[in-house]
């Protein structure tokens, strides 16, 4: 197994993520882009961890706890911006001033 492919990979992911952080103004895209990041972030966790060839499998565990939340932040995430766009017919997030004084 060549490592770097992975972390070419995950570094070309994680990059995508950013730009889409970025550019984005839909606040549903923006949470994929998030999900793009916590990818890369898995991706380079089981790779260190195959590459150290621990018994623990650390890097496969810290893999799952980011999923998990992953998980419940897309769900809490989802929940809001619904919300959110029940009371003010617009995801963008340049309109978000909801929540401010």
């Amino acid at each position: 197994m060549i490592a770097s492919q992975f972390l070419v990979l995950a570094a070309a992911l994680f990059a995508l993520g950013v730009y889409g952080l970025l550019v984005r103004r839909n606040a549903v895209l923006v949470l994929l882009s998030v999900e793009l990041m916590l990818a890369a972030v898995n991706i380079n966790l089981v790779v260190f961890e195959a590459m150290w060839r621990t018994s623990e499998a650390i890097g496969q565990v810290f893999s799952i706890f980011v999923l998990t939340v992953a998980a419940a932040e897309v769900g809490i995430g989802l929940a809001i911006i619904l919300m959110i766009f029940r009371n003010r017919q617009s995801a963008n997030v340049d309109e978000l001033d909801l929540m401010r004084w």
